[in-house]
Formats: C-alpha cells, sequence, structure tokens
C-alpha cells in the first residue's frame, strides 16, 4: 500500500513475524504470528534499542486477520485489523 502512495519505507520498516528468527540459520518459510512477535520482539529486542538511544521513534503496528475456519473454504475476504503504537524517545 505504501508503494502504490509513492512512498518507499525501505529500511524503516521491519516485520516482527520474521525478525523473531534467524533467517541465515533456520529454515522457516514464513513468519510468526502477528500479536505474538511483536510483544516478544519488542520487549527483547526493540526496548532495548530505544533504551540505548539507537532507535528514537517507533510505530509498532500489530496486525491480525479475524479468520473463521469457513472463511476460506466460501471464498470470503478476510477482514484484518491493526493496532498502532507509537513509542518515542526525545
Amino acid at each position: 500500500m505504501f508503494a502504490l502512495e509513492g512512498i518507499d519505507i525501505g529500511n524503516n520498516f521491519g516485520d516482527c513475524g520474521m525478525m523473531i528468527y534467524d533467517r541465515e540459520r533456520q529454515d522457516v518459510h514464513s513468519g510468526g504470528s502477528g500479536c505474538g512477535c511483536i510483544a516478544s520482539v519488542f520487549s527483547g529486542y526493540l526496548y532495548k534499542l530505544m533504551c540505548e538511544n539507537r532507535l528514537k521513534n517507533l510505530l509498532a503496528v500489530a496486525t491480525g486477520a479475524l479468520l473463521n475456519t469457513n472463511s476460506a473454504l466460501r471464498g470470503h475476504s478476510i477482514p484484518a485489523v491493526a493496532h498502532a503504537v507509537h513509542f518515542s524517545r526525545g
């Protein structure tokens, strides 16, 4: 969606579902759950970077699909939800 608007997020974006794995050593072909991974990565890694003043602003957006067992089988669209929290260190 950013690319459609001409916005390059390039190096300013990290997917916590992928950051939780060592992609060079682990043979994973997808990421982890949005809400679980953002909590783990933030509390175990990103918060430390903020305390060390290596990150000054962080927008954490936890996403998730609102699935039930029949949606995909029936060809329905899958609604999603996202919660955003901005962390700032002056």
